[in-house]
């Protein structure tokens, strides 16, 4: 059943796209600041509270949906499932970004590569060059990929029915929501979302590593996953970046040119400098890697079949 909820979702996603930000992002955002709003007042405690009602009670409420209707029809529980996938998974999701930025860059139009780079990351990209620009593009769209599409086929095969697309979404979001809004002053509240976050992504960060590793340069990544990933700010991130860009052959994390409002990275990877050539080059790692993932799980599901 998961293997083929997966291969609806990618093909109604290809006809019908959904408008991520619109229907799942900002209602999501607007549920996480309405918890944080009623329990922020700065302690690690509330903090917990507010995260188990925020995430918790949401993968719960589903999965108890998916049991009722799953009862009741294994064929309801299939649409319920694929319904559930299609606003938690896909490419489209951030796709429509990266590709607006090679085509951007490829026909040297830096202004609108800066505005579009600048829309998807949340943060001024003025002054970079072109090299900087698909560099970070490169970078997102690796971490976009894992976050929208390995992480929740993982978590979505581990638990039952959709509730693992459902937490790790959830999950993910209420993170970052909390995340953006801490204050200069010591705030506790959102710790412990950040600290199970990075617990729940755990496997699946070091799964998509390992498939990028797979499907691209299998010694190179593992070399940069094991010496560069460390040093990396968040450590799950850090595993996916250095393993895409070891498998890429590319050096990505590099400081970025003078004049960029962006802080400086992390070298990793290995090989050339990242330039527009290598956009197309993650694309393809990323669809080798979303292969290699389905064939797994048509093979688990056949030999499920057998036994």
């Amino acid at each position: 059943m998961s293997f083929f909820s997966l291969i609806a979702v990618f093909l109604i996603e290809q006809l019908q796209p959904l408008h991520y930000r619109r229907v799942v992002e900002e209602p999501l955002f607007a549920w996480a600041d309405f918890i944080q709003s009623r329990f922020d007042a700065g302690e690690y405690r509330q903090g917990v509270i507010a995260w188990c009602l925020a995430v918790l009670a949401p993968v719960v409420l589903v999965a108890v949906i998916y049991g009722f209707i799953f009862s009741l029809s294994p064929l309801l529980g299939w649409l319920f499932n694929a319904g559930v996938l299609y606003l938690t998974l896909g490419f489209r999701q951030f796709s429509h970004y990266y590709n607006e930025i090679d085509l951007a860059l490829r026909m040297d139009d830096l202004p609108r590569a800066r505005q579009l780079l600048g829309e998807w990351r949340g943060r001024s990209a003025d002054g970079l060059g072109s090299q900087d620009i698909a560099r970070l593009a490169i970078e997102n769209g690796l971490l976009a990929a894992h976050r929208h599409v390995f992480a929740i086929i993982l978590c979505f095969v581990l638990l039952p029915g959709p509730s693992g697309a459902v937490l790790y979404r959830m999950a993910a979001l209420v993170r970052e929501r909390w995340q953006a809004g801490i204050s200069e002053e010591r705030n506790d509240f959102p710790t412990f979302s950040a600290r199970v976050f990075s617990i729940i992504d755990w496997l699946p960060a070091r799964a998509t590593a390992a498939a990028f590793a797979i499907v691209g340069d299998f010694e190179d990544a593992l070399y940069c996953w094991r010496t560069q990933a460390p040093r990396w700010p968040d450590r799950n991130s850090g595993i996916v970046l250095a393993g895409g860009a070891g498998a890429l052959g590319v050096q990505l994390g590099l400081p970025l040119g003078e004049g960029s409002e962006v802080s400086e990275g992390v070298a990793l990877g290995l090989g050339e400098p990242a330039g527009i050539d290598f956009l197309q080059s993650a694309v393809g790692l990323v669809w080798r890697a979303t292969v290699l993932w389905m064939m797994l799980l048509l093979l688990l599901g056949l030999a499920s079949l057998v036994g």
